[in-house]
């Protein structure tokens, strides 16, 4: 990505999972897009249906596109790779999108299936928020469907939420980061 001199290199990193696994941390570029595709590809109806509130067969290439052109600033989206054989699968998405209120950027996550319970949702969510908080952004919103208790709870945990309001089967959080 060194053709692009907003790509923030700084938040490239190397982690480990609670259970010892390695992945890599990074932003993401307009080039995964495909790799989006097939992260949406091996996520359960379930996992699918609580990150984009519907089921669709495969994430369509425009949405792909859109989602992995950010511009590092406004909008930011980080991902977890493993290396598979060689091959860097995405296994986890964070992102925040600028919302109606200036001041304020809406947060959304998505760990496939199988990586979940490790720990590293946790971890894109403090990423993020501490990427957004270096860009200026401090305050979040977050639309999470009411019967997702991970995602509430942990936002819950490291969010201090300002403002909760549930329509119809989905929460609305506003919140800052915990210092």
């Amino acid at each position: 990505m060194g053709d692009d001199p907003r790509y923030p290199r700084e938040l490239e990193r190397d982690l480990t999972l609670r259970d010892g696994t390695r992945l890599r941390l990074r932003p993401i570029r307009p080039d995964d897009a495909p790799r989006l595709q097939e992260l949406y590809g091996r996520l359960s109806r379930h996992t699918a249906y609580q990150r984009f509130f519907s089921i669709m067969k495969r994430l369509p290439p425009d949405w792909a596109r859109m989602l992995a052109d950010v511009d590092f600033r406004r909008r930011l989206a980080l991902v977890a790779e493993h290396d598979v054989d060689g091959v860097a699968e995405l296994v986890g998405v964070g992102r925040y999108e600028p919302t109606d209120a200036p001041d304020t950027a809406e947060v959304a996550f998505v760990v496939q299936d199988g990586w979940q319970d490790r720990g590293l949702g946790t971890v894109l969510f403090q990423e993020i928020l501490a990427a957004a908080a270096a860009r200026g952004v401090r305050r979040f919103r977050a639309w999470v469907l009411a019967d997702n208790r991970r995602m509430l709870d942990l936002i819950a945990r490291y969010g201090a939420i300002e403002q909760r309001r549930t329509e119809q089967g989905v929460t609305e959080l506003v919140f800052t980061a915990k210092p």
